[in-house]
């Protein structure tokens, strides 16, 4: 065989180790997301193959194809609901809808390249030496990079572990990030000691494991401990009743455009009366809930006299039945529409007229919510005709809310795309006594996308040592307790109504409310500062 065709064998041997590493990691990733055991437990060794294969490139350029690669990848196999949920939202062609997720796979789940490189440029660096480095890097910039990089739906592979009762407490200290550096450092760890075994026989490959073994035992440890602090301080007796309508009424849009604005406003407004006086019968709530835009027009501030008329007849119907109300809506102020939340608590004297409160959703989801000035223009919304138009409210803010017997309850409240913000959230949650979230999910009924926003619910509560309300006009709607417990839930595409029970607690909170998302910044501080002094120190090695 000529030199030539060895060097194609050769290069065709690798290219078919990279695919199957990239491969057999993304299928171990994909499997770690269906949150269910045993399948949880590949993610504790799922980056293995990947380092293998990232370790043996001979080129920043091969470490960050491997990375890219492992991207897309991943992003197809645990985001593959994605692509059909924007053909339904925007219209456009399904085989568009998959490119440009393929093509912003890289930027989005920029973690990999980056890490893949940042290891690649470290292991050159030291060589033989500071063996430790290496992997240290690939973990930080992992965790940080995950923090920089602009993910729709801030995924992080600790998220997994949600339903880990003890494993999920582990994130009041650095939230879910916190989860996934655990995580990471146990891949490294069997990694290590796969190296070992090959290259020392299995004494060699004892450290690795037992460091491994470590850490989980450490992270279920801290998780048992927290977990019997809130079980033994959490107050007998319900400190507060909630009633949730989740009426599954979907696509409002379509539904104005079939048969006619007020009509729809209508149909939604008499269902949710209906259920809410049959949940009034079944037990004495002090706060009734409704999800985010159930109301789909300004409320306070009509258009219309129609629209003032039914808004007095929400009013009336807070004084009639003595009950606080919370409900998403519309609000206006000077030319510019906000998603709000409007909280109307009875009048002091009974049938008296109700106050209200209004919160304004901060975190608008780009371009269906939210355009920026910077790019927004008439060919644009020619162009994307679904963009959205609203303007992104001015923060985090606490709402007080009469109760039905009167007394005062603080709520942090928090409208769909703002749970996935841990210091948003966390800087909200201070003195509030519940976090409460309204959200519209229908556009991702049927997906993943319901259950992944959920997720982020569940973790906020952890963070903060919140119980939350989640409020949803299609699914999941659910009460949190603050170890992440789901008490009560109504699911995706269902009609129905839920009692929930809050209970207070007596514990406290730890670094993740007090810091937010701090973990991400330091992670990535750390990492430049490792990576450049290894780089720096190889090249004064060289001079």
């Amino acid at each position: 065989m000529t030199l030539l065709g060895r060097e194609d064998a050769s290069s065709g041997r690798r290219l078919v180790w990279n695919l199957g590493a990239v491969v057999a990691t993304t299928v171990a990733l994909w499997a770690f997301s269906l949150l269910r055991m045993p399948w949880t437990l590949l993610g504790w060794f799922a980056f293995v193959p990947w380092l293998v294969v990232v370790d043996r490139a001979r080129s920043s350029r091969e470490a960050l194809l491997l990375g890219a690669g492992l991207s897309v990848t991943f992003s197809a196999a645990v985001f593959g609901w994605f692509p059909g949920a924007l053909q339904s939202y925007s219209g456009a062609p399904l085989w568009l809808c998959w490119l440009l997720m393929a093509l912003l796979a890289p930027v989005f789940q920029l973690q990999f390249p980056l890490t893949a490189l940042a290891r690649h440029l470290a292991r050159r660096a030291v060589g033989n030496r500071a063996r430790w480095l290496p992997p240290a890097v690939s973990v930080l910039v992992y965790v940080g990079v995950e923090w920089l990089a602009p993910k729709p739906f801030a995924d992080t592979l600790g998220q997994g572990f949600v339903y880990s009762q003890r494993l999920r407490q582990f994130a009041d200290i650095a939230g879910a990030p916190g989860l996934t550096l655990g995580l990471l450092f146990v891949n490294e760890c069997l990694f290590a000691m796969g190296h070992a075994f090959r290259t020392r026989g299995a004494p060699g490959a004892l450290k690795p494991l037992v460091v491994a073994v470590a850490m989980v035992v450490v992270m279920l440890g801290y998780g048992s401990w927290r977990f019997s602090q809130y079980q033994e301080g959490r107050n007998a007796q319900p400190a507060l009743v909630v009633g949730a309508v989740q009426a599954n009424i979907t696509h409002y849009e379509k539904l104005k455009a079939e048969h006619g604005a007020y009509e729809v406003v209508r149909m939604i407004l008499d269902t949710h009366y209906a259920m809410s006086d049959a949940l009034l019968r079944e037990a004495p709530v002090d706060v009734l809930i409704w999800p985010e835009t159930v109301y789909p027009t300004p409320f306070g501030v009509p258009k219309s006299e129609a629209g003032a008329e039914l808004d007095a007849e929400i009013s009336a119907y807070v004084a009639a039945r003595n009950v606080p109300l919370i409900f998403g809506s519309y609000d206006l102020e000077g030319g510019k529409e906000f998603n709000a939340a409007m909280f109307l608590s009875p009048g002091e004297k009974e049938g008296g007229a109700p106050t209200r409160e209004v919160y304004r959703k901060s975190k608008l989801f780009p371009l269906t919510e939210w355009v920026p000035e910077l790019i927004d223009s008439q060919g644009l919304r020619e162009w994307l005709p679904w963009t959205g138009r609203w303007t992104p409210g001015p923060g985090p803010r606490t709402v007080m809310l009469r109760r039905r017997d009167g007394r005062m309850l603080t709520v942090a409240p928090l409208i769909c795309y703002d749970t996935i913000f841990p210091s948003y959230v966390a800087e909200e949650a201070e003195g509030a006594d519940l976090l409460l979230t309204l959200s519209n999910d229908s556009w991702f009924g049927g997906t993943h996308g319901p259950r992944l926003h959920l997720t982020h619910a569940v973790f906020r509560s952890i963070e903060t040592r919140r119980p939350q309300v989640r409020v949803t006009n299609s699914g999941i709607s659910a009460l949190i307790d603050d170890t992440g417990e789901i008490l009560t839930e109504i699911g995706d595409g269902q009609r129905g109504t839920a009692v929930m029970r809050v209970h207070w607690h007596t514990a406290s909170s730890f670094l993740a409310r007090m810091w937010g998302n701090w973990l991400g910044p330091v992670a990535l501080m750390m990492a430049v500062v490792l990576l450049g002094g290894a780089v720096l120190g190889a090249r004064s090695d060289r001079y």
